[in-house]
């Protein structure tokens, strides 16, 4: 899943977020009860261990969804009032990494609602990022997850996650991993 993988990148990026060391770090900057939108939800292994955590998912959805309980829909045709329709407080996925699909996510998303995102880490050392920067105000250290069950390697490519909020002038907060 990673930039130096020689394997074929799957579909819309579809790889699955069950690798409980995911979560912690997201946890402790999360308040208590949030309700969320899961716009890139796969088979809703996120949304569940969020909800497991007594956060509230008010819609999970995904362009190809993996279980009857999540809805079909293309996040990027999404308005901000749609968004904010929702109930939601914050938007939380493992988003695509595909750099056409994440770029227009991160405005479209945080132009609605604070949005947390899972993707490389190297991200925000690219020039590339450099336009996406006024919007990031967090970045919270995950390292290595695997993204292939059944298997115990783990992708090849350091992971964080990301809060982007709608742009100022807010400096960004790092945090390491924690354990």
């Amino acid at each position: 899943m990673g930039k130096r993988c020689s394997f074929q990148r799957r579909k819309n990026d579809a790889y699955l977020t069950f690798d409980k060391r995911t979560y912690p770090p997201l946890f402790r900057h999360l308040a208590p009860r949030v309700k969320f939108w899961e716009p890139c939800a796969g088979r809703g292994d996120m949304a569940l261990e969020l909800m497991a955590q007594g956060h509230e998912c008010v819609v999970a959805t995904d362009i190809r969804p993996q279980d009857e309980w999540i809805f079909r829909a293309d996040a990027l045709t999404a308005t901000p009032e749609e968004i904010r329709a929702t109930g939601a407080e914050v938007i939380i996925t493992n988003s695509a990494w595909t750099r056409r699909i994440l770029h227009p996510m991160i405005v479209q998303f945080s132009d609605a609602l604070p949005t947390w995102l899972l993707f490389d880490a190297d991200w925000v050392h690219t020039a590339q990022a450099q336009a996406y920067l006024p919007r990031l105000r967090k970045v919270i250290s995950v390292g290595r997850l695997c993204w292939i069950e059944n298997t115990k390697q783990t992708g090849k490519d350091n992971v964080a996650w990301h809060l982007f909020q709608e742009p100022d002038n807010a400096p960004t907060e790092f945090y390491g991993r924690a354990s």
